[in-house]
């Protein structure tokens, strides 16, 4: 399936927040948004004091969850009609899809240190749901999955350094790092989302 290559960190700029596409790096002072702050490109700084339209916000704002999770147009807008078909808030609906990917899943559990390379790790063939091997990065987990890295990937270096981020684990995923297992136990809610997204912004774009 396709998917971005380019470099990331332009990503960050042009929404002009950090979306920690790059794992540690971001944490650091190598992080390339702490130096320039601004939209990429030869008039990047001017832009900084333009003031966006609300269609312009919209767009920001889709665009930078998009970009957040990895995926591509059509796929973000099916993932968003899927949502409109379910019962309840859509904008929540929505991000609940978004968290629960499997690329994800394996990202929150602290598998990997961002979900590029979470989304690697699935396609690849490392990742087993169930006890099955799972190389699809948009599969939907439910409650009661058990996901875990298979035996023959388990002291991978990369996977490795990713575990030693420790970052904090989300509360509707049980998580072992013995033996690198994660179950679902519920479904993750609004609340259990903490970065900056405004989700009505996305909901009135594709509701125009």
């Amino acid at each position: 399936m396709a998917r971005y290559t380019g470099p990331v960190c332009r990503l960050c700029r042009r929404t002009g927040e950090k979306l920690y596409l790059k794992g540690e790096k971001c944490f650091t002072n190598k992080c390339p948004f702490e130096k320039r702050p601004y939209p990429p490109g030869q008039h990047g700084p001017l832009q900084r004091k333009v003031k966006l339209s609300i269609y312009g916000q919209q767009l920001r704002e889709k665009q930078k969850v998009k970009w957040m999770y990895g995926m591509l147009e059509a796929q973000f807008k099916r993932f968003f009609r899927i949502a409109q078909h379910m019962p309840g808030n859509t904008g929540e609906n929505f991000l609940s899809l978004l968290e629960r990917r499997l690329d994800n899943v394996v990202f929150r559990a602290g598998f990997a240190k961002n979900r590029r390379q979470a989304r690697q790790f699935v396609r690849h063939g490392h990742i087993l749901v169930n006890g099955e091997k799972a190389d699809i990065p948009s599969y939907i987990v439910k409650v009661g999955d058990v996901i875990q890295v298979a035996d023959h990937f388990k002291n991978n270096a990369e996977l490795q350094a990713a575990l030693k981020m420790n970052r904090p684990s989300p509360s509707w995923l049980s998580i072992d790092r013995n033996t690198l297992k994660a179950q679902v136990v519920r479904l993750p809610q609004r609340e259990d989302i903490t970065a900056p997204i405004n989700e009505r912004l996305i909901v009135e774009f594709y509701s125009r």
